[in-house]
């Protein structure tokens, strides 16, 4: 099985000119935990960022400047300064048995899947894993 078998290639993606307001209310709204972050420039994709990592964020600016500032903050904070900009990204034709022991081994949540200009395709995400556990599963028993 490769990649492509058990990507989501309905992604939601998000603009690097993009605040982190923005960001959280895409997370919350479109009920995802993965943004992966293309260039307004080219559309290429510049970064990731995870639902972890934005919670930790609002979470500092919570605690540094309070409730009452938070939004502001929010607002103008360029999702460039919270965003993965080292991440790693796989190919479609990439083998699953390769891709999962990256997953386990690294502890990550999910892989954006490019093609060869870097234009997202679609988005790999460990609950992809389980969905494909469960179908092979439901086919032994």
């Amino acid at each position: 099985m490769k990649v492509s078998d058990i990507m989501s290639d309905q992604v939601i993606c998000i603009s690097d000119g993009a605040s982190l307001k923005d960001a959280h209310h895409l997370m919350q709204t479109r009920g995802v935990r993965h943004l992966p972050v293309i260039s307004e420039i080219d559309g290429t994709l510049v970064g990731v960022l995870t639902h972890k990592k934005m919670i930790a964020s609002v979470m500092t600016m919570l605690n540094k400047y309070g409730q009452g500032a938070l939004d502001r903050k929010e607002r103008y904070t360029p999702i460039t300064t919270v965003m993965d900009q080292d991440f790693q990204h796989l190919t479609a034709d990439e083998p699953l048995t390769v891709v999962v022991e990256y997953f386990i081994e690294n502890k990550l949540g999910c892989l954006p899947v490019v093609d060869v200009d870097k234009k997202v395709l679609g988005i790999v995400t460990s609950s992809d894993f389980i969905k494909l556990c469960r179908t092979l599963l439901q086919q032994q028993s």
